[in-house]
């Protein structure tokens, strides 16, 4: 999401005759697009805002420096008591104001604030400025009503408003003419839209019919918003990749309700058979909190044990750390130490890595329909992809391009990656292509 709003900058500043540099000592207004939801994310823009101070002192020339999303929105322009460098506070629902507030500042030098919240800011009349690619994000709702006590997005995105299926298909029709072969639906609790009587099923339905689109993916989903109907749509639908991505957060009831998950232990391992069941070859993947309030021993065992029933394809596993604002900071102290948080992460991750591991071996000698969607981080002569259940997969390059649909059988495995060659099929015949 916080990539998809720059993005949304991007395009606002353009259209109000601002020009883009990729060079920082020409710039004349440096933004900074900022994230709450974990204390690393917070660091990085301290560090950041460090560096800026000495840039902008070994400047001649006034450089408007602004603070803008979720980070700007949950301090409330709190740095401006220790640190005078800022000169735009934005939050996410004031991005259309950005033109005026830099004008204003270049004019008057004084600070410009803006935190409202708005009920029907949906930025749908903005096509975002993208870089060419092979995926796009596009957010489909914003805002969040779910109110974890973990959680800081309702206090920073406001209440949930979703698009209408309409403008989401004319930037998913806009996109394939732009060369995009792949749309991620993007939402806080993106399987809660609901417009005009439609759901996410209906969305995620039309969006799959736009032709040059070859995949739609979405994220993040919450538990409690699976119905029958979405399920089957997934299923059944080739374009509609089979990837879930279904946080847990944790594996004890108790502190599943201080979280105010809405779901219990049995109610999350029942959904994932329900999935499972629908479509077999799902991939599954998770967030998990460790080290939340008054977490014991015995509460993290639960989630190890839940771990092991499902065996997830992937885990995103964070240590608990107060957001501001948020309930359990009011209510809940940080009251489990750093090291048992560690330790517990430690076990969390070397299990995820068994799972996953296990996982992937299951793909050893199937042929997978891979996207391909650049060159490898390691070996220039091979390419990177992914699979329909978000696997990434190396093979050698040959004559594909980024957004090739490539037939790829896989010879070898490691806990986060699928290795292969490719198959090119001509008529009915199969021949392996290691080229």
């Amino acid at each position: 999401m916080n990539e998809y709003d720059s993005e949304l900058v991007k395009s606002i500043l353009i259209d109000n005759q601002f020009e883009l540099t990729t060079r920082e000592e020409e710039a004349e207004v440096i933004f900074l697009n900022t994230c709450a939801i974990r204390e690393n994310a917070h660091s990085k823009i301290y560090a950041r805002l460090g560096d800026l101070k000495k840039y902008r002192k070994s400047k001649k020339d006034k450089v408007v420096v602004g603070l803008l999303g979720c980070m700007s929105q949950n301090l409330r322009g709190e740095l401006n008591r220790n640190e005078n460098l800022v000169d735009i506070f934005a939050g996410p629902d004031s991005y259309k104001r950005l033109p005026a507030m830099i004008h204003s500042v270049s004019q008057n030098g004084k600070k410009e604030y803006d935190f409202s919240l708005s009920e029907f800011e949906d930025y749908s009349d903005v096509y975002p400025k993208r870089i060419p690619g092979v995926n796009a994000w596009i957010a489909v709702m914003r805002g969040c009503d779910n109110f974890c006590t973990f959680c800081v997005v309702p206090y920073t995105r406001g209440r949930e408003r979703s698009r209408t299926i309409k403008s989401v298909v004319d930037e998913s029709r806009q996109l394939a003419v732009d060369g995009f072969k792949q749309v991620t639906l993007l939402g806080q609790n993106v399987n809660s839209y609901k417009s005009e009587g439609d759901d996410f099923a209906d969305l995620m339905q039309a969006v799959a019919e736009v032709d040059g689109i070859e995949r739609v993916r979405f994220t993040s989903p919450h538990p409690k918003d699976f119905p029958d109907k979405f399920l089957k749509i997934m299923a059944e639908n080739p374009k509609i990749c089979s990837h879930i991505h279904l946080p847990l957060q944790a594996g004890n009831d108790r502190v599943l309700e201080m979280m105010a998950r809405t779901y219990t232990r049995k109610n999350f391992l029942k959904l994932v058979e329900q999935i499972r069941k629908t479509d077999p070859d799902v991939a599954l993947t998770t967030d998990i909190i460790v080290g939340f309030p008054t977490e014991s021993d015995a509460d993290f065992e639960d989630t190890i044990e839940v771990m092991n029933e499902v065996q997830f394809d992937a885990a995103f596993t964070f240590k608990y750390s107060e957001r501001k604002n948020t309930i359990a900071w009011r209510t809940q102290p940080d009251d489990v130490p750093e090291e048992k948080k560690t330790e517990r992460i430690v076990r969390l991750v070397e299990l995820q890595r068994n799972h996953s591991l296990i996982r992937n071996q299951a793909k050893l000698g199937q042929t997978l329909e891979t996207l391909i969607e650049g060159p490898s981080k390691r070996k220039p002569d091979e390419w990177m992809g992914r699979t329909d259940g978000n696997k990434i997969v190396i093979l050698p390059k040959g004559s594909f391009q980024p957004g090739d649909m490539v037939m790829v059988k896989i010879t070898d495995v490691t806990a986060n990656t699928l290795f292969g060659d490719a198959i090119l099929t001509s008529g009915n015949e199969a021949n392996e292509a290691k080229i």
